[in-house]
């Protein structure tokens, strides 16, 4: 499971900006935290803000640790992909000299579930324009109460590496093909080096959708469960998914692509006729708007929390009606429902979901950006109103951040662009 998320100079985010899932004291909705080690877990977050405050860029900074972790070990050397090493150089904040010039540093701590030892990893990465300049990673067994263990540390501006936590004989096989673009973790994981393996393949089982990328939404929109199209079982788990919004779909028919088993050529939903036995099937595109995201959200959900995985949704409210979007929180927030731990980030615009009868003070994020473009990331658990008081969890949450109590909100005036200026 998460435990946090951190970074510092990407995009609108300048300064260190922590995403943290740990629980705090507060007392509502306890039975939903989740401990595993030394550790209470939240199953979800979610980060509220205004347009263009940096909402996306949370998520995108999450994204793209996990994309370098997954592809950096293609990166450097003859056989580079430039092209590829090109679209995942950070972007920094552009808005000052020195921090357009500077390193952009990601970070996260997790922590593996009790059957494998409730183990604490605390991993993370320094990109500079030559690369790598920094690379660490340290773990914590549950019975050392969070005193972390070097397994290895890399400074290229020191000159430094220290892979004493590695097994001696794959020491030597690293420092041979250590390029600068390329992570230790994603190096060590090629060379079968269980430990580093074991990170990366967490980073490779995050999942992230973004429906505000019309390509993406393509592709998103094209991949369903296995064997959806032989097993009438797999099909029903999705009718009775969809059902819980749209009880017209009965079915669905599926023509496959030949190039990949979990893509489809051309996909239908069946639905019943009006005073007949007799069903008519329409192209699923045809659907409504919201059908298709939860169409699309199905695989990636029916996965997460089968493994207990993390999924970070960006716009989770788009196309979706509040109570569907309930629906769909209650299902990481309900213990049965989730018994494995899955986790949900999201960010929204949906004002109706900030309400304490649906999340706990530490589950809401917000962000804002200032005058000079800098995004920051902070909980209502953490906020101080003007008179130095801690939020209450019987305030009106909702009320309260529209009227600005919290900030986060948008600065508005007039939309005068059909005004004629004044002479």
């Amino acid at each position: 499971m998460l435990l946090q998320f951190s970074f510092q100079n990407y995009k609108s985010f300048r300064d260190t900006v922590v995403l943290d899932m740990s629980a705090t004291k507060i007392t509502e909705f306890s039975d939903r935290v989740i401990s595993i080690g030394n550790e209470k877990i939240l199953p979800v977050s979610a980060i509220f803000g205004a347009n263009a405050s940096g909402k996306s860029n949370v998520y995108a900074a999450f994204r793209f640790m996990a994309s370098y972790v997954m592809q950096s070990f293609a990166f450097g050397g003859e056989s580079g992909d430039k092209k590829r090493e090109s679209l995942l150089k950070p972007m920094p904040f552009l808005f000052d000299d020195a921090s357009a010039n500077a390193e952009s540093t990601f970070e996260v701590y997790f922590i593996d579930d009790e059957e494998n030892g409730a183990k604490t990893y605390h991993y993370g990465f320094v990109l500079g324009k030559e690369g790598v300049a920094e690379e660490w990673l340290n773990s914590a067994a549950k019975t050392s109460r969070g005193k972390f263990r070097r397994i290895f540390y890399r400074n290229t501006r020191e000159q430094e590496l220290d892979l004493s936590g590695l097994p001696a004989k794959s020491r030597n096989n690293i420092m041979i093909s250590l390029e600068p673009e390329t992570l230790i973790v994603s190096l060590g994981a090629k060379l079968k080096i269980e430990k580093l393996k074991f990170v990366r393949d967490w980073f490779g089982n995050l999942n992230f959708a973004d429906f505000g990328q019309p390509f993406e939404n393509l592709v998103i929109s094209r991949m369903v469960p296995r064997n959806f199209d032989t097993d009438e079982t797999v099909r029903r788990k999705m009718v009775r998914y969809l059902s819980s919004f749209d009880s017209s779909i009965i079915d669905f028919q599926v023509e496959k692509s030949a190039k990949d088993e979990t893509v489809y050529q051309n996909i239908y939903s069946v639905h019943k006729m009006i005073h007949s036995d007799q069903t008519v099937r329409i192209p699923l595109e045809e659907e409504s708007a919201g059908t298709l995201k939860m169409f699309s959200l199905y695989p990636v959900l029916q996965n997460v929390l089968e493994t207990g995985g993390v999924l970070f949704i960006d716009e989770l409210n788009a196309r979706l009606h509040p109570l569907l979007v309930r629906s769909f929180l209650i299902t990481f927030l309900n213990p049965e429902i989730n018994p494995h731990h899955a986790q949900l980030l999201f960010t929204t615009h949906d004002a109706w979901t900030l309400n304490s009868h649906m999340l706990r003070r530490d589950e809401i994020w917000f962000t804002e950006k200032d005058t000079d473009g800098v995004s920051t990331l902070y909980s209502l658990a953490d906020f101080m109103d003007e008179d130095g008081e801690k939020i209450r969890k019987e305030e009106n949450y909702e009320k309260n951040y529209l009227l600005g109590k919290y900030g986060a909100i948008p600065s508005l005036k007039s939309m005068e662009l059909l005004k004629e200026e004044s002479a």
